[in-house]
This record gives C-alpha cells, structure tokens and sequence, in this order.
C-alpha cells in the first residue's frame, strides 16, 4: 500500500471510530456468559458472568439496566449495567427464551417455552401480573411502537398470537410457516414481520386485516433450500431495509421493505442467529453460533469488516448506546475465566 494510500485508510478509520459510541452485548449459551463489544475498536472489551443458558437481551430505555433471559435458571435477570453486578431476578415462569420491554419501560413479556404461556411482569413492582395461555413452544415476543400490542410467536402451533396490552387477551391467531422464530413490527406499526426457521419464509402481517399480506422467500445459489433458515430480523427506524438472518445458511438477507424483495445477501459466520443494529445504523452486528463468533457489517457499503470472536454459542445480541459525554469512558471490568 503507498503513503497516500494508507493515510486515506487511517484517516477513513478514525472517521467510523469517532462516529460511533456505542457497546454490543452479546449472550453466550455454553458458557453462561455476556460478551461486550466496543464499536470503536471492533473489539471484546469484557465479559459478564450470567445465568444459565442466557438467551434473549435488552436493556431499560435508559441503558442503565440488563435484561437477560436466563433460561436454564428459570428467571429474567437484571443488571448493573456500570459494575455488571446482578441487581434481581424477576419472575419469569419456566424457561424463558425470549422477552420485549414495552416502550415505557412498565411491562417486560416473557415466552416461556415449556408450558405454552406469555408472562406478563409489573417490572417495578417486579411480581408477575398475568399469564396469557398462547400456542405449543412460544418463542418470539414483540410490542408496537404504540405500546397497544404484544406478539408471540409459537414454534409448533405455527402461529403469531397477537395480545391487547390492556386487557391482556389474545384477539387474533395467525397462521403462519413452519416453526416462527422472531417476530417484529414495523416503525409505523402498520405490519408485523415473523420468520418461520422451518418453512424458509418472512411472512408480511397486515395488522388491520389480521392477515398474511405477502411472504417472503429466499434463494441462495449453491445453497440447500433446508439450510435456509430465517430467525432474526431487524428493520431500520425508517422502515425501508430489513435484515433477515438465514440460519445454517450463513448468509444476512437484505430486503427492500416497499418491494419486499432481497436485493443482497451477506456472508456471514456458521448458523446466524440473531443481528442487531447500532443507533446510528452504519454497523450491523450479528452472532454465529456455531462458530462462535460475530460478524460486523457496514451497512453503508453492504460488506462485512470483521469478525470478532465470542463465547460458545452467540445467541442475543442487545446494543447499548453510550451518552457522548461518556463515550470511551465505561469503566472495563476484567474478563471473566
């Protein structure tokens, strides 16, 4: 590389590092551990000891406190986000997989797979307040932008479960492919995105009809059809891209949200799981389990920049965005052995 060259590279890295100020976490399943990413440096700065099989993640609106569904534990644990201390438990009722905060902060919904409920939780009062019966093996929770609906999907009744957040009832069953993984709606609440892992599709629910409006198929060259397995999905604040991860497939989709088309796919590391955005949208951080690793993706060039090794198993990955007059300065607490 010339002289001029490598300054123009430096100069274009020192650019992305000071734009951003924000941390990933990502949970690992084997080894009941949270990995914490820097976005400046693209690099593992610390690690968390959790319960066991951490799975789902999200943190207060204020980015103060963790939320991880700890799911062989049997509890939603939260935390200190500045000492990574254990604050609680909140009931959470058996096996907890995934969750969604409400958007004031109030209420936290809890699949629990084994015994087919929602679980509601008062997350001040921290007691449960309801448990709605919903289909076979729930999994993917989602709240409107509105705070009016809660969605769980359910991976053998193959369903979304659409619930009034005021009355806690289930107003609308809808059927969906072959084993719903992750469900979220769109910035403008009009429709509800679920992946269906089994069936290969997204399928587009049109929240005012109750129903299907259109369903999206992928199409890899030299990759199986059975290997492309949709989980998780991201859409950004502007309601025009989606990201999709494809499973063993290794591969991010990306969709046009108003033509519902894939316009490219992204290679990734083995069994993509689950992806998440920073605030400002210019990096996409996905975790591989079975490699073990997350990939880091510019959104701006639709190329992938690093891959950052983990824990065993990424499962969920949360981003915590840092205030600017604090950025670069959370304190970095020892790795845990």
């Amino acid at each position: 590389m010339g002289r001029s060259s490598f300054f123009l590279a430096a100069l274009i890295c020192l650019a992305v590092t000071a734009s951003q100020a924000d941390e990933v976490y990502v949970t690992n399943e084997k080894d009941n551990t949270i990995s914490v990413i820097d976005t400046r440096s693209l690099g593992l700065i610390r690690t968390i000891k959790v319960g066991k099989r951490p799975r789902g993640i999200t943190f207060s609106r204020d980015f103060t406190k963790l939320f991880v569904c700890a799911s062989d534990s049997d509890a939603v644990q939260v935390y200190d986000v500045a000492t990574a201390t254990l604050l609680f438990d909140l009931p959470s009722g058996t096996d907890p997989e995934q969750f969604a905060l409400s958007n004031d902060g109030t209420r936290l919904y809890v699949a629990n797979e084994d015994n087919a409920v929602t679980t509601v939780v008062d997350v001040d009062a921290r007691k449960v307040i309801k448990q709605i019966d919903v289909g076979i093996e729930p999994e993917g929770m989602a709240v409107s932008p509105d705070d009016r609906l809660v969605v769980t999907t359910s991976e053998t009744t193959n369903m979304a479960h659409l619930i009034d957040a005021h009355t806690y009832e289930v107003i609308a069953n809808i059927l969906v492919d072959q084993r719903p993984r992750h469900a979220e709606f769109t910035p403008d609440g009009q429709h509800l995105w679920v992946s269906s892992e089994i069936g290969g599709t997204v399928s587009v629910i049109d929240l005012a009809k109750h129903a299907v409006e259109h369903k999206i198929t992928f199409e890899i060259p030299g990759v199986s059809q059975e290997s492309i397995q949709p989980v998780g999905i991201a859409i950004t604040r502007d309601g025009r891209r989606a990201y999709v991860a494809l499973g063993p497939a290794n591969r991010v989709a990306v969709i046009d949200v108003q033509s519902k088309k894939v316009t490219h796919y992204l290679l990734v590391g083995q069994r993509v799981w689950h992806l998440a955005l920073t605030q400002k949208e210019d990096l996409l951080f996905t975790t591989n389990g079975v490699s073990g690793d997350v990939t880091v993706i510019d959104t701006n060039t639709l190329r992938p920049l690093k891959s950052i090794k983990v824990g065993r198993y990424p499962w969920g990955v949360a981003v915590r965005t840092l205030p600017e007059h604090t950025a670069g300065a959370t304190p970095v607490v020892p790795a845990a052995q």
